[in-house]
């Protein structure tokens, strides 16, 4: 990176441009401030000679009966196509818990994605004057469908923007049991190709 930040500094940077990189749910996994320490191994099949950059895992905040076992990003400065991949383990009730929302029916997949993570520390906002009924219409739309890759289920959401901008990012999801615990492999990316790409290179990695 040519300003010589962090990797952790980077991924910072570019989750705060838009919330179509990462969002729903899982993005209170994913997102978490304060990681320091030891660097995953790293994806073999998105290396740093393709602009990918491993995070450092060592310190990051996760709750019991959750592990990172290793997290990549490709940023905007390094890559045409900028992109986050990680493998993450849970065990325990965590495993229990999560393994029941990946299996929920699409529809409310769909919802839970589409809304943005809460955040305990944001005021509500002041109520503004009336000036004419508000615009209550979705600024996007959230599609949720499953896939089989690597002998194991996945799960793609796709959002789009429904304004001129064309925005649009795909969240990939590989997940099965090793044992007691539940294994992620999961892929941010512009485009459901690209991410679905991804969470495979990420699953074969774990």
């Amino acid at each position: 990176m040519d300003d010589g930040s962090p990797p952790h500094r980077t991924m910072k940077r570019e989750r705060l441009r838009s919330r179509f990189r990462i969002t729903g749910p899982l993005a209170t996994v994913l997102l978490l401030s304060g990681c320091a320490g030891d660097f995953g191994a790293g994806i073999a099949e998105l290396p740093a000679a393709q602009g990918w950059e491993r995070l450092p895992i060592g310190g990051w905040v996760l709750n019991d009966g959750i592990e990172a076992r290793t997290m990549v990003v490709c940023p905007r400065e390094a890559c045409a196509q900028q992109g986050f991949a990680s493998v993450l383990v849970f065990s325990g009730a965590e495993a229990g818990r999560m393994e029941q929302a990946l299996k929920a029916d699409p529809q409310r997949l769909a919802r839970l994605f589409s809304k943005p993570p809460s955040d305990p520390a944001r005021k509500p906002a002041a109520p503004k004057p009336a000036a004419g009924k508000a615009d209550s219409r979705p600024k996007s739309t959230t599609r949720v469908s499953r896939f089989e890759a690597e002998g194991t289920s996945g799960l793609l959401v796709e959002i789009r923007a429904l304004d001129a901008s064309t925005k649009s990012a795909a969240t990939a999801i590989l997940h099965g049991r090793e044992g007691d615990r539940l294994v992620l492999a999961i892929a941010v990316s512009p485009d459901a190709g690209s991410a679905r790409r991804d969470a495979v290179a990420a699953w074969r990695s774990r």
